[in-house]
């Protein structure tokens, strides 16, 4: 999974430099919105506190993330009853399946922008359930080590093993503890209780094979590709099972 590391590298950059211009903040703000809708507690609303530690780490502002939830609770109008969540599925160069998350107010809109960001950039927009069976959706908590020594392994998977937890995989940062979809909120609480540094945490769509592309060129329309449509306002995530591939060579190079 070398390039599918590479990629999730790129995001990680690219997610500060959009934080600077602000389309993370209003993405994020959508979120709060969203999840707010169902109380604006984030005690007793995990998906609000969710999208809130998101927020909080990509650095929105406390004043944004207080009108981002007022919102969704109503006050100030409609706003956030408007968006609605939708999964898109479609193909990038050399057959990487794609899948975007979205949320939107305008259906056509979104469906006719994603569908430009594809075309120009060498993919193809699919129906609903084209790549999907391809990716699990499940809890994914990220560790950090909290000293130079790192994760300790022994004591992560002898905890691990009062959890619900499906594995674990090493990072630079520490560890990425994965487990069933419906066991987010347990899963990185029961971690937290018994000490470890949680620091990020959310469902994700994680491939259950990957396709590695051998042509420069492609594998770099298939990375152009994913950064039209994660810059797009609506796109809230997206995912792909893009593995291996030719190490690029900067533009000015």
């Amino acid at each position: 999974m070398a390039g599918h590391s590479k990629w999730s590298q790129i995001k990680r950059t690219k997610a500060v430099v959009d934080a600077k211009r602000g389309a993370v903040f209003t993405r994020l703000g959508r979120e709060i919105s969203v999840a707010a809708r169902a109380g604006g507690d984030p005690d007793g609303n995990f998906q609000l506190r969710t999208a809130i530690s998101k927020a909080k780490a990509a650095g929105v502002p406390a004043a944004n993330i207080e009108r981002a939830i007022a919102k969704g609770c109503g006050a100030g109008g409609d706003g956030s009853q408007a968006f609605e969540e939708i999964r898109y599925e479609g193909y990038g160069p050399g057959g990487v399946a794609v899948l975007v998350e979205v949320l939107s107010d305008n259906r056509n809109r979104t469906a006719a922008e994603l569908r430009l960001a594809f075309s120009k950039n060498g993919g193809n927009l699919g129906e609903s359930g084209c790549v999907g069976f391809l990716f699990t959706h499940r809890s994914e908590v990220s560790l950090s080590a909290g000293s130079a020594e790192g994760i300790d392994e022994n004591s992560l998977l002898d905890d691990l093993l009062e959890l619900e937890a499906d594995g674990y995989e090493l990072t630079a940062e520490g560890a990425l503890v994965h487990g069933p979809f419906t066991e987010l909120e347990t899963l990185q609480e029961g971690l937290r209780q018994r000490g470890w540094n949680v620091q990020e945490w959310g469902h994700q769509w994680h491939p259950l094979n990957s396709i590695d592309l051998q042509q420069s060129e492609q594998a770099r329309q298939c990375l152009q590709l994913l950064e039209a449509l994660e810059a797009l306002d609506d796109v809230r995530s997206v995912s792909c099972n893009l593995g291996e591939f030719p190490e690029l060579e900067s533009e000015g190079s």
